[in-house]
């Protein structure tokens, strides 16, 4: 079986690097390929990225075609508009052995792409049922779970038929980026991850967004770890950390700090690979030019962090506690673990904190303690007893979640 994204990753960790990748898409194949070249060529152990437009995400693929025949600005690649010939060729003497390309959507309705990538000879992806229905998404979540499923089963079996294992990325660790406490994300990530074994898939990779707390975010990806090891025996996996996705600093300097705290933070916790934000997150979409300095800023950060030495317990944290929790509550509900995340989201056992989709109950309430930690203000139905405090004394107001929203940003930019 030829080697694939999964194995690159693996091979990178055991040699003591860690990949690095940036998010990165253009509707033109010239810009495209110019933008998976200058990855490759980055001074930093890279892996590509693929990352499709808006229209092709929702499956309206005739606004796709119609963009492309009039030469409007799309803002990611339509991949399943331009074709198996153009795919082709676009990857062409970029995609090898030593530069793996992944394919990053968005959909909760993934089969088109997904016939796509891989008639186009590519192996890898990401996303999940709850992870890109809840945040992108009004379908229901029975119907991305359904799609989801279906999407599991193309990707494993057409894959490993055509001599490739193909690797698939939760993004149920990034869910709507920011203000989700820890605990949760890494239950999300760990759920996902099962979804994707029951439909399949034996190589894949689970992701956690850097959050408002560095001390926080160590345990969160150590539990993730942990959990992984406890419940998806059978899979190869590795873990993904993201550069923070909520609102980002202003500042070069900022943008940098925190970039580069990202970078340590995956060193530090085991991380195999890392997805880059640059310095123009905050005001509009990143050239190549600035993609490649994030990874190389990145790179350079992360041949300078050491691991923790040795690593603190992950199995006797907050986060741990919390997200093992709610892992074992879910799977309790319904043998298929689809219909088990189905039930515990109607029940409120997942809840994502100021998610608006009519399947997300929206009782679960998170604030910024005084040490910067996520925490949760009213934890709905979550069963959380015994582990945190029902309800705070204070509901947050609007006032407090605004200022949550820009607490990194504040931080990085030397605002306070």
């Amino acid at each position: 079986m030829a080697a694939g994204f999964g194995d690159f990753v693996a091979g990178t960790a055991a040699s003591g690097e860690l990949v690095v990748q940036p998010r990165m898409g253009f509707g033109d194949v010239a810009t495209m390929r110019t933008g998976l070249l200058a990855t490759k060529r980055a001074r930093a152990t890279t892996a590509g990225t693929i990352t499709v437009d808006s229209y092709t995400r929702v499956g309206d693929l005739d606004s796709a075609a119609a963009a492309l025949a009039s030469g409007a600005a799309l803002n990611g690649y339509p991949l399943v508009s331009h074709g198996v010939a153009v795919n082709r060729e676009l990857l062409r003497g970029v995609r090898d052995a030593t530069f793996p390309v992944q394919v990053r959507h968005g959909s909760a309705n993934p089969g088109k792409i997904f016939e796509a990538l891989l008639d186009a000879g590519l192996d890898a992806t990401e996303g999940g049922p709850v992870s890109y229905c809840l945040p992108y998404s009004r379908i229901p979540l029975n119907q991305a779970v359904d799609h989801w499923a279906r999407g599991c089963e193309l990707l494993a079996t057409r894959g490993r038929a055509e001599g490739r294992e193909p690797h698939l990325e939760t993004f149920g660790g990034c869910v709507l980026g920011q203000l989700c406490p820890p605990g949760q994300l890494v239950a999300l990530s760990v759920l996902e991850g099962l979804f994707f074994q029951a439909h399949g898939l034996r190589d894949i990779s689970l992701s956690y967004a850097q959050q408002t707390s560095p001390r926080q975010d160590v345990e969160a990806v150590l539990a993730l770890r942990a959990l992984a090891g406890e419940f998806l025996a059978g899979v190869r996996w590795h873990v993904v950390v993201y550069a923070y996705m909520g609102v980002y600093p202003e500042t070069p300097r900022g943008a940098a700090s925190l970039l580069a705290a990202a970078a340590e933070l995956a060193v530090r916790t085991g991380a195999e690979r890392l997805i880059v934000k640059t310095e123009a997150e905050s005001q509009r979409i990143p050239t190549i030019k600035e993609n490649v300095a994030a990874l190389e800023l990145a790179g350079t950060t992360a041949r300078a962090a050491r691991p923790v030495e040795p690593p603190p317990s992950s199995t006797d944290s907050q986060v741990y506690a919390e997200a093992r929790r709610l892992v074992e509550a879910t799977l309790e509900l319904h043998p298929d673990v689809g219909r088990a995340l189905l039930r515990a989201f109607k029940l409120g056992y997942l809840d994502i904190p100021y998610c608006v989709h009519p399947d997300n109950r929206g009782a679960a309430r998170s604030h910024i303690d005084g040490d910067g930690a996520l925490r949760w203000a009213d934890v709905g139905a979550l069963p959380l007893d015994g582990l945190v405090t029902r309800r705070r004394s204070r509901p947050v107001g609007s006032a407090e979640l605004l200022d949550a929203l820009h607490y990194v940003q504040r931080r990085h930019d030397g605002q306070g």
